[in-house]
Parts: structure tokens; C-alpha cells; sequence
């Protein structure tokens, strides 16, 4: 099983190909959607990898697929220019899911 990396980057693109990760660049929400449909049909793929800009271009259907496919799994990724997430976003995300102040 692979990972697969969906970008909006050369440079995210090529730094993981160091890692032996294959994957695309895209720019447009159009070829973010074919290419992650396409991905999500391989049966070689277990890991695709998206960019945060890639994963807002689209979320409905990537929080769609996250809800309702076994497989392969989706993991947003920042892009080589940092994150849109708030400083503690994971503490955030942990007080809201148990209603426990940390």
C-alpha cells in the first residue's frame, strides 16, 4: 500500500518524491476533484496526502469521503507556507470533543 500526494506545490511535490512518495500538482478545484476521485479508485493507494489550499477548495467533498469511505485514508497537509490552523487548534479540537477545559 502507498501513500499518494495531491498538491498545489512543486516543491511539496518534490520533497516528498524524495520520500518515494508519488503524487500531482493541481491549482484548479476541477482537477483537485478528478484527481482525488481518481486517487480514491486506485487499490494500490492507502495514504493520500492533500494541502490544506487543496483541501479548501473543495471540502465538502473531501470531509464527504473522510465520513464515508473505509479507504484510502485522507490526511490534510500545511503547504510549504505554513498552516490555517490557530496555534493550539489541536487543544481546541480535544476541549471541544470532551467539554473539558485542558
Amino acid at each position: 500500500m502507498k501513500f499518494f500526494l495531491i498538491s498545489d506545490n512543486v516543491d511539496t511535490q518534490m520533497g516528498m518524491r524524495f520520500a518515494g512518495i508519488d503524487g500531482v500538482v493541481v491549482h484548479e478545484e476541477e482537477e483537485v476533484r478528478r484527481e482525488l476521485s481518481d486517487a480514491m479508485q486506485r487499490e494500490d493507494i492507502a495514504v493520500i496526502l492533500m494541502t490544506e489550499r487543496l483541501v479548501s477548495l473543495c471540502p465538502d467533498l473531501v470531509y464527504e469521503l473522510k465520513l464515508n469511505q473505509k479507504r484510502p485514508l485522507i490526511v490534510e497537509i500545511p503547504d510549504r507556507h505554513g498552516n490555517g490552523r490557530t496555534k493550539d487548534s489541536i487543544t481546541k479540537y480535544v476541549q471541544d470533543a470532551i467539554g473539558v477545559k485542558l
